[in-house]
This record gives C-alpha cells, structure tokens and sequence, in this order.
C-alpha cells in the first residue's frame, strides 16, 4: 500500500512531500488495480441510440439549429436595447459603401453588393451564434469571387465590334458580360454555402484549426495586394482589362503601367482626396476612440460628398469620371442559380467555404473569449452555408465575417445579433427607397473605401520580424502562403499553403530535439544534462527522451539519435566483437604455425632415440600441443577482450512525449531492446500512456522476450528498478 506523509511548512520555507511505496513496472502496477467493467456497444446500437428520439433531445437539437429561439426570449430590453440599435446604425452606415465597393471586387455591379449586404446578414440572426460578428460582404472572399468570374467569363468572352462606336453596342456589351458574371458569382455562393452546411451537419467544424495564424496572416497579406492592385485602374481612371490566376498580379500592374498615360486626371484627385479623408477619420477615431460615443462614420460622409460633388460637377459627363450607373430599385424575385456551372467552380467553391468559415469563426472565438460566452463551431458552418445556399437564390455573392465592421460593431455597444438585424434593416432602406441616389457615386470613390480598408491587412509585413524572432517554421508558413497566394493566385495559393503546413508538421516530428536526461540530486525530477549543470546521470544507466511520437516517419532518425546520444551502437560493437575474434584466432594459429616449424627444426638436428623422447613428450595431440603457452581464449575472455568502453549496462526510453506508436514505430523498439540486450544493455520503457500501451498491445509488442516488466510508471521507478537489478547482478559474480 502507498503511504504518503506530508509535511507543514512555514510560508518562507519551500514545502516538501515524501512518498514511500513500491518500484512499480506496469505489470505490478495492472497487477493491483482493478478495470471498470464497460460493455461495448455494437454499430447497430450505437445507431440506434444516435436515432432515439425524445422531447428533451428535440428541443436541443432545435434550439441548437436555431439559437435564436434561446436567447430571444430573455433578451433584456432594458439593459441591451440602445446600445444594439446605436450598434447597428454604425455597422449599417460602413456596411452601405462597403457594399457597393466590395461587389467591385466580385466583378459584379454594386447593388448586388447591396443584396448581400442584406439576405445573409438577416438569416445569420436566426442561425449564428456569435453575438459581435458582422457578416457581408469582405474583400478577400470578394476578391476570390471575381477571379472565377472573370476567369469563367472574361472581357473577350462577349463579342463587340472593335470598330463599333454607338453606346448602345457598349452599353449592351457591358451588360451582357455583367449577366453572366453574376451568374457565375451567385452559383459560387450557392455552391459554398452546401459545401458549409454539409460540413456542418457531419460536425467538420474542426476543419479551421488547419488555416494556422501565420498561414491566415500570410494569405490574407497576399489577398490585400492582389486587392490594391486590382482597385488601382479605379483610382487612375483607366481602362484595363481583369486578370485571374497565376501571376494575374504582376499582370494587372503591368497593364496598369502600360496605360497609364491615359490616367483621368479628376478621377485621380477625387480619389487621393476621399483617401486623404479616410486616413484622417481612422486616425481621429483611433486616438479618440474612448472619447467618441460612436466612431465618425468617414466613409458613408465620403460617399455622400462623392456622391454630391459628382452630381453637382456633372462628372460622368464632363471630366469621363466612371460612376456606379445603374441601382434597381425594390429587390429581386427569387431565381435558381445556374447549376450546370458547378463542375467549372467546385474547387474554387471549396476553397472560398474554408476560408469563409475560418475568418468568421476566429473572429467569433476572439469576441467569444473577451464576452465569456461560448460560440459552436458546426453551427457557424450550418449558419454561413445556410446565409450563402439561400441568399444565392436572392442573386447574393459569397459572404463571410468583416473584420472592421465587427470591431465597430462590437465597440459601439452591440450585445447581440439584434445589431446586425438593424444593420440590414438600413441597407434594406437603400435598396428599396433610396439606392437611385447613389447613382452618380464615383468608382474611384469606392476605390479609395477598398484601399484604406486594407490598411490592416497591409501592417501585417510587420509578422515578418515577429515569427523572425519567435518562431523560423512559423516564418516559413507565412512566407510559403503569401508567395503563393500573391503569384499563383488565392485559390491554389491556398491549397499550397495549407500543403506546406502539412509539410512542417511532418518536418517537426521528423526533426524533434532529442535529450539525455539525469537526476536533479535528492529528488524524482529528471532534466536535459546539457542545459543544467546540478543534473547528474547515474552510473552505468542512460536515460534518453525525444520529443514526438514514434511512427514510420522518424523511426530511423530516433534509432540514430539514440545511438549518437547514449553513445552504445549495438552493431557496431557486435562487429568489432566479431572482428576482434577473428583477429586473435589469427594471432592462435600463427603462433601454432611458429610453434610446429620450431618443433620440426629441433626433431631434424637431434639424434633418433632423443627425437623419439621428444615426440613421446612434446608432439601435438589433436592439433594442439599439450604444454602449449598460446591457447584458444574462452568466451569469457574474448567478452573481456572487446569490452564496450561505455559502461552502461541500463537504457531508458522516456515516452512522456509519446502520444502515439504505430506498426513501424512498435518494430523498431522491439528491436532495439534486442539488440542491446545482445551487448548486455537492458532497455526500460518509463512513463508510456495507456492510448499508447494499448496500441503496443494491438501490435503484438509483447512477448516472451519483451514483457510488461519492461514498462514502468515513471522515469524514478525505472531508475531504481536498473540499480536493483544491477545491483543483484553484481553480487551474482561477486559470489561466482
């Protein structure tokens, strides 16, 4: 029985505790516990069991579905409603020209922006759990968006005479290009939405935790470039066509550099102008920010003055200044989205649902934990999937989480998704009463909306020192992200990164640290002998640790490091054994040779009775000469002759590390206890997990030759058990 003894201590002396109980390998120690009886369950009643049905179960599978019908009831009107109406009037203020510029991006015409700046932000009410986040339109997905659209419909795509100078031609030109962009874009938000519902309903939600910081940080950095470039033809005023896929950035740049002689001079100062303006209102709101009931609405104001002073000027016709044209008023009627795009957008769908679900659910987490309330991850799919699937059929592009619009939402005193409900109310407004007014807004006004917007995306170059500093793989993902999103374009951009990640995973079990562990004196705590000098090995007694698991990947590499580290490579020593051997059974016969030639000398020069003495007394008996000072050498002292210089008779593998061992990993520590058990070493497993016993038992690890005594409950408990059968061992021949 463990008896434990614990000792008070004055609050200025360091507490101690002593245990004394017995050394316990895991056969002793199974030995004395006792398993708790459990009864499988077979496939059929597990179905079962998943399929019953009862009323307490269908109301949490209801109010999971639909979280709005749990918190809803106990909204505290009181104490939350002010703060989301205040809340929701600022989101739907920056929600308004975010939406317009963003449909930009999509390459789709603004009021589609407007659309999804509605549907999906009223659906995301009933269906989100996240109270803060604000979902639309966002620049990376729109971006993404449009680079399938452009790339499945391009400018060469629709035929207009070259030649052909009447308006109407141009107008129908563009119009008809329009058309099937946002069919392709409305078919992509379709498309992402069943792929996010489906991964929601098979509980997939852990599918984020692959999209790492650094290689969101990286993407997102490349997205923002690959953004600036694409909105700089709008800020010049110049004409240029749209590229998509690989190195579309250094084509965009070039064609922008190739036109621009051509710049629209007034679009140019209007633009630089309303980013001039925006800057100064991020900064305003930035220093003042606990000063200011509610941050300045500079962009909304930016849109208003564009708006007025483009009306006013008459700049569309007097200085060719491109504006939004065209807003429907009222909404559309429901339509089914083109299916027989599907197989051209699947991949890209893929892509755009991942990266859509991951920035609204690390924004959702990050609210989550400074709120203390809990978000569900598979809900967050079922709500996206649901906000995209059906707003598609309401002529909606993909959407996700913004990242400004949410921290206004969230610093303006927003409680719950009542804030984002208000918001869509106002664009709903626009849409329905007012968006003919936003007609002679000028592109380059959005232009300078997208670009300041990126202002931080664009500060994080500055990861680039940090991960310097910090982390030199976690540089390499962001840097292996951001080359490859900014030339291969976002959607293989991604699936490199997301590859190379995986790389670095393999890499780092591949390439862990390996240790050789001693004692801190007077205690059971056991570190790296080459980081503290108090920690001492025992003699004879080799205590080596690696930090990973042990499987095909890095079976060889622990089997080396072991090797390197303990100083005792088995093969070797079994080959300058057998080498030694051989060696002195040449020197045995040499000296036989040397002896018989002697012998065969003296016979010739004596006479024949004193030859027959000499062969009575003298002659080999068997190949061997009976008073012979070379003999064989028996085992025992060829064992002495090749001696292991190391003296260890003891090897410990600390498996605290270990998290899992497959069929590879389990051959190669069998045979490592074989082959040093050969050179005399005995190896001892300490601190194996029981995932990890259980595993080695499935493999048929255990035998004859390796038992459970070989594993024991702790690195001491395998120290003190070698010292005891060391000890015993040398007593043995001492009384041999």
């Amino acid at each position: 029985m463990e008896h434990a003894q614990e000792q008070e201590a004055c609050p200025e002396q360091t507490q101690r505790y002593c245990v004394q109980r017995p050394i316990y390998n895991q056969e002793l120690l199974q030995g004395q516990l006792h398993r708790r009886q459990r009864t499988p369950q077979t496939l059929g009643q597990k179905i079962a069991h998943s399929c019953r049905c009862s009323s307490k179960k269908a109301k949490s599978h209801l109010y999971s579905f639909l979280p709005i019908l749990k918190w809803l009831p106990h909204y505290p009107v009181k104490e939350y409603l002010l703060g989301d109406i205040i809340s929701g009037i600022s989101t739907g203020v920056m929600q308004l020209p975010q939406g317009l510029a963003y449909a930009l991006l999509a390459a789709v015409p603004p009021v589609f922006g407007l659309y999804s700046s509605f549907y999906p932000v009223f659906l995301y009410t009933f269906f989100g759990t996240s109270k803060h986040i604000s979902i639309g339109t966002f620049a990376v997905v729109s971006m993404m968006v449009g680079s399938v659209a452009v790339r499945e419909v391009p400018d060469e795509m629709i035929s207009l005479d070259s030649n052909s100078t009447n308006t109407t031609d141009v107008l129908e030109y563009f119009s008809a290009r329009d058309t099937k962009r946002v069919q392709v874009a409305v078919a992509l938000a379709f498309l992402s939405g069943l792929i996010q519902l489906c991964l929601g309903f098979l509980r997939f939600g852990f599918l984020s935790i692959y999209l790492t910081e650094p290689l969101v940080r990286g993407f997102t950095t490349a997205a923002a470039v690959h953004v600036f470039t694409s909105q700089l033809k709008y800020l010049l005023g110049i004409k240029t066509s749209r590229y998509s896929g690989p190195l579309s950035v250094v084509y965009s740049i070039a064609a922008v550099l190739s036109k621009i002689t051509t710049t629209n001079i007034a679009a140019l100062i209007v633009g630089l102008t309303c980013i001039v303006l925006l800057l100064i209102g991020k900064e305003i709101n930035f220093r003042f920010k606990k000063k200011l009931p509610v941050p300045i609405p500079m962009e909304i104001i930016v849109v208003i003055i564009g708006t007025g002073v483009s009306a006013g000027m008459n700049l569309h016709e007097s200085y060719k200044v491109d504006v939004v044209g065209n807003i429907p008023q009222g909404l559309r009627a429901p339509a089914v989205p083109e299916i027989q795009l599907i197989p051209a957008i699947f991949v890209d769908a893929v892509a755009i649902a991942i990266v859509g679900f991951s920035m609204a659910v690390s924004m959702a987490k990050i609210f989550a934990l400074k709120h203390g309330y809990t978000i569900d991850g598979n809900q967050e799919l079922i709500a996206l999937g649901i906000c995209n699937s059906v707003g598609s059929f309401f002529q909606t592009i993909s959407i996700t989480c913004s990242m400004s619009r949410s921290l206004v939402q969230e610093s303006t005193g927003g409680k719950t998704q009542i804030a984002g409900t208000l918001s869509a109310v106002m664009v709903l407004l626009v849409i329905v009463a007012i968006g003919y007014l936003f007609e002679p807004l000028p592109q380059t006004v959005l232009a300078a909306i997208v670009m300041v917007n990126l202002k931080g995306m664009l500060k994080q170059f500055g990861d680039v020192m940090h991960f310097w500093r910090t982390s030199k793989i976690e540089l390499a993902i962001w840097m292996a992200a951001f080359v490859a999103s900014l030339f291969l374009g976002l959607d293989y951009g991604l699936l490199t990164a997301v590859t190379f990640a995986m790389i670095t995973v393999i890499y780092r079990t591949q390439s862990p640290e390996y240790r050789i562990l001693g004692q801190i004196p007077d205690t059971d705590i056991y570190c790296d002998v080459e980081e503290y000098e108090e920690v001492k090995e025992y003699p004879g007694i080799k205590i080596f640790q690696a930090n990973t698991s042990l499987y095909f990947a890095n079976s060889e590499s622990y089997t080396r490091a072991l090797k390197k580290k303990t100083g005792v490579d088995p093969g070797a020593l079994l080959k300058a054994r057998r080498k030694a051997q051989k060696r002195h059974a040449r020197e045995i016969k040499a000296a036989n040779e040397h002896r018989k030639k002697a012998v065969l000398k003296l016979m010739n020069d004596v006479e024949a009775s004193v030859k027959h003495e000499i062969a009575s007394d003298d002659l080999p008996v068997n190949g061997k000469f009976a008073d012979s000072s070379v003999q064989d050498m028996s085992p025992d002292e060829h064992e002495h002759f090749v001696e292991p210089k190391s003296n260890i008779h003891s090897l410990i593998l600390d498996f605290t590390p270990v998290n899992f061992v497959d069929s590879v990993g389990a051959k190669t520590l069998k045979s490592i206890i074989k082959e040093y058990k050969e050179v005399g070493v005995c190896v001892c497993i300490a601190s194996c997990s029981g995932p990890v016993v259980n595993e080695l038992t499935r493999l048929n690890f255990f035998d004859k030759s390796v038992t459970r005594e070989l594993l024991f409950h702790s690195i001491h408990d395998a120290v003190l058990a070698c010292q005891v059968k060391d000890g015993s061992a040398a007593q043995a021949g001492s009384d041999l």
